[in-house]
């Protein structure tokens, strides 16, 4: 049942071969099973038709492997198959009735043996095991006496093996198949593999010799290719003899008698110049060049006779000859207008090494003779034409007539490039340079323009001969740098800022940017302030394109960690300068310190960065709280405001940080960022403003000055937080009776603040508590008066002032006892004025 089962797994594989539902390794892999069951089915005497089909099946396997590359899996089924054909033959022969039945089961097994030390030759070289192959070829060589019909077989699989081997570049085993090949294909001329074969087999036979040692080679690759060439005539085996010629350093006289071998018969005009060209590039000019001068008597019906002329003229220019190539040029041009036109084609190959050699010419400075050249490529177009070639050939000729200081023909050639193709870069870039050299700063600027614009859009047809992947970035670069020499400070700007737009690299781009920063520096400090506002606006636009790159680097692999540190650094300090100089323009110097802060985050947080960014975002709420105090609408305000806070709340988290890199004690932060938050948020109206001031009340080492600040700003418009204002009045009068030696003027101040704001003028109908809290500040006030000559007299004054009159205001609504103890108290006064104490008395 196992082996039914087999036979009917390998049939199936068989039924499918032709089709694509099984590739060959799954094929293979069902054969393997398949065989493996059969093997394993067989008895201890098996039938002869059991042999047979397990030789079959073994040697199809065996095959299978093979085909896949798959060698080394091969060898097993194959070692199966020669054991199987010996037990077959073993039992034909106990069946054999005389001498004639050995004779035909001899024959008989033979081929299938035969077959298999084929296949075992064939797994060795897939194996590399030349030693083995060769053994099982012999074997095979000495039974076609008996099976001739094989002789073409054998050697075509001979053939192959030369062929792999050639190509893993084993040249002696190359050449010992290929040799086996041949001798095998001249053993039986009935079934041999025929002449144009055999001929085959002998040029790879002679060019293995050829390469494997040409000079301790040559007679052998020599005679193999003289076999070959008279067993069939072909252009490749003649090609082939006149190469080994070459290589083995041949007289001339050798080579002309091998060239008249082939001369005599029909060959190809592209053979022929194949065969010119290898004698030209090998240095024999004489032969090479007497046979391309032979081939237009030739071929003269052949329309590719122009073919003969360009290889003529190109050999003529690679052994500097000139002169005669500029004859035969002539001669192609005087044909072009007397009905002899090249074919497009080899008309295009004319152009091609017309631009070449003007272009050596170009290179060499020698501008004149270039636009020799460029003229006769110029004779092939019709009046008029529209030819984007003849654009470019005319932006070429315009380059040689501006270095030869011809300007009035450089623009004569842009001219005529402009009317053939008007929206190309390559033209525009033609218009800015003689823009450029006349001064004309206007039409160059004009023309960056233009280029910058096209830059934007894929180019179609550009410089097909010499097309240049980053066409527009490269062109614009070096209008940048075409303006920068003959300084033209206003065109090389226009051109940096477009090549900035466009450059992809950032390694190129931050170059470029750096560069027209510096120049728009320089153009701003020569500027008058009026001119100023649109440069300035340029140069935030500059450093939010490097921000932006900066941001956007991280994908690229070239531009590295230390790269983006270095530029970051470089940009956030110009941004800090800048802000630092246009400090009279407080909305540009906010975005500068932005801007330098936002860059300064590409940089690694050290002590000086980190001070940086705080520095930044402190003058930037500054500048917005300063801008919110203008004359603004609510909305605007409330943005001005909402943006302080905003940067407040960073520069917080910054500020944290900073603290535990040292000591801080004497710096400033702490309070400016209460200051300037206590601002924004009782301006903004915030909620959370009393709990920040919570922690303010409890602050042990808050100064008397921070404490009058929040006070004026509780009561500044839109603000109104009397209560807050009265607390930090009072903690700020406090801290001045606790100095060791009060300062009388600011105390002055503080408590003049104090009054006012507890006792609003016109006011007579007053709680009684408050009175007498207003009575206190009074009493505290005659208390210093009493102890220093330093409290300024107009104060003294106006605490007489205002307590007279708080006792007048008492006395209109009859309260007589209160309105004698004011009037008493200002009476007290009285006696500290100086010099206007008797206008009072």
């Amino acid at each position: 049942q196992v082996e039914e089962s087999a036979v009917s797994l390998w049939n199936w594989a068989v039924t499918k071969h032709t089709s694509s539902v099984v590739t060959d390794e799954q094929r293979a892999k069902l054969r393997f099973v398949a065989c493996r069951l059969v093997c394993l089915c067989e008895g201890s005497d098996p039938l002869e038709g059991t042999i047979r089909r397990q030789i079959l099946m073994s040697m199809k396997t065996g095959k299978g492997w093979i085909d896949i590359g798959k060698a080394d899996l091969a060898d097993g089924f194959l070692e199966i198959a020669m054991n199987s054909i010996e037990k077959l033959y073993a039992k034909l022969l106990k069946g054999s009735d005389g001498e004639a039945d050995i004779h035909v089961h001899k024959a008989d097994v033979e081929k299938n043996l035969f077959k298999v030390l084929s296949y075992q030759a064939e797994s060795a070289v897939a194996q590399g095991d030349f030693q083995k192959a060769a053994t099982c070829v012999q074997r095979c060589k000495d039974m076609l006496m008996k099976l001739p019909k094989e002789t073409c077989y054998l050697s075509v699989l001979c053939y192959n093996f030369g062929v792999e081997t050639y190509e893993w570049k084993r040249y002696e085993q190359s050449a010992f198949w290929l040799s086996q090949s041949y001798d095998i294909g001249k053993m039986d001329m009935k079934y041999s593999v025929g002449k144009e074969m055999q001929a085959k087999v002998l040029r790879l036979l002679a060019t293995a010799y050829f390469e494997w040692d040409c000079n301790l080679y040559l007679d052998r690759a020599l005679k193999a290719i003289s076999l070959a060439n008279q067993e069939n005539l072909h252009p490749a085996g003649f090609f082939l003899k006149v190469k080994i010629l070459l290589k083995s350093g041949a007289s001339d006289e050798d080579v002309n008698s091998a060239l008249a071998e082939f001369l005599h018969h029909e060959m190809s005009l592209d053979f022929c110049l194949n065969t010119a060209k290898l004698l030209l590039e090998h240095g024999r000019e004489s032969v090479g060049f007497d046979l391309l001068k032979s081939l237009p008597e030739r071929f003269e019906t052949s329309p590719d006779l122009g073919k003969i002329t360009l290889l003529h003229i190109e050999f003529l220019l690679q052994h500097k000859r000139e002169l005669l190539a500029k004859q035969k040029v002539e001669e192609i041009i005087i044909g072009h207008y007397t009905g002899k036109q090249l074919l497009p084609e080899a008309l295009n190959r004319l152009h091609i090494i017309l631009w070449d050699r003007a272009a050596k010419h170009y290179e060499a400075k020698s501008y004149s003779e270039a636009l020799h050249w460029y003229n006769y490529s110029v004779s092939f177009y019709t009046p008029r034409q529209i030819d984007q070639n003849l654009a470019k050939l005319q932006r070429n000729m315009a380059s040689c007539y501006l270095n030869l200081k011809q300007v009035d023909k450089a623009k004569e050639a842009v001219k005529e490039a402009e009317r053939c193709d008007p929206n190309s870069i390559f033209t525009k870039f033609s218009v800015y340079k003689i823009a450029v050299m006349e001064k004309d700063t206007d039409k160059a600027v004009e023309a960056v323009i233009a280029m910058g614009k096209l830059a934007e859009k894929p180019s179609q047809h550009e410089d097909k001969l010499r097309v240049e992947e980053n066409a527009g970035t490269n062109l614009l670069s070096l209008a940048a740098q075409i303006a920068l020499e003959n300084e033209q400070q206003v065109v090389a700007i226009k051109a940096l800022e477009y090549l900035s737009e466009h450059l992809e690299d950032c390694r190129q781009l931050f170059p470029a940017l750096k560069c027209l920063v510096r120049l728009m520096l320089s153009k701003i400090m020569a500027e008058n302030e009026r001119k100023r506002d649109e440069d300035i606006n340029s140069m935030l636009t500059y450093l939010t394109l490097a921000h932006k790159r900066l941001a956007e680097s991280f994908t690229e692999e070239k531009f590295t960690g230390d790269m983006r540190i270095l530029e970051a650094h470089w940009f956030r300090k110009i941004a800090w300068n800048l802000a630092v100089q246009f400090k009279g323009c407080p909305e540009k110097m906010r975005d500068f310190f932005l801007l330098s802060f936002k860059l300064s985050q590409f940089c690694p947080s050290d002590k000086a960065v980190l001070i940086a960014q705080k520095t930044c975002l402190l003058m930037a709420a500054a500048v917005d709280l300063e801008m919110g105090r203008q004359e603004v609408t609510p909305s605007e305000q409330m943005e001005f405001l909402t943006q302080a806070l905003q940067h407040l709340q960073t520069c917080k988290e910054i500020w944290k940080v900073l603290k535990l890199t040292g000591d801080f004690a004497k710096d400033p932060t702490d309070t400016l960022l209460l200051l300037y938050e206590f601002e924004a948020r009782s301006k903004l109206n915030d909620p959370t403003l009393h709990n920040l001031m919570e922690s303010v009340w409890e602050q042990p080492q808050i100064e008397v000055k921070t404490l009058e600040i929040i006070a004026s700003l509780a009561m500044e418009s839109p603000a109104r937080y009397p209560v807050l204002c009265k607390k930090a009045l009072k903690s700020a009068l406090n801290l001045h009776r606790k100095q060791t030696i009060i300062d009388a003027v600011e105390f002055s101040k503080c408590l003049h603040s104090l009054i006012n704001l507890s006792l609003p003028t016109g006011l007579t109908d007053l709680d009684a508590c408050v009175l007498q809290e207003v009575w206190d500040y009074f009493e505290d006030a005659l208390n210093v008066v009493s102890i220093t000559d330093a409290y300024p007299e107009m104060e003294i004054l106006w605490l007489m002032t205002r307590a007279w009159n708080t006792g007048i205001f008492q006395y209109t609504v009859g309260k007589y006892k209160e309105a004698e103890q004011w009037c008493g108290l200002g009476m007290r006064f009285l006696s500290h004025l100086g010099s206007l104490k008797k206008s009072y008395e």
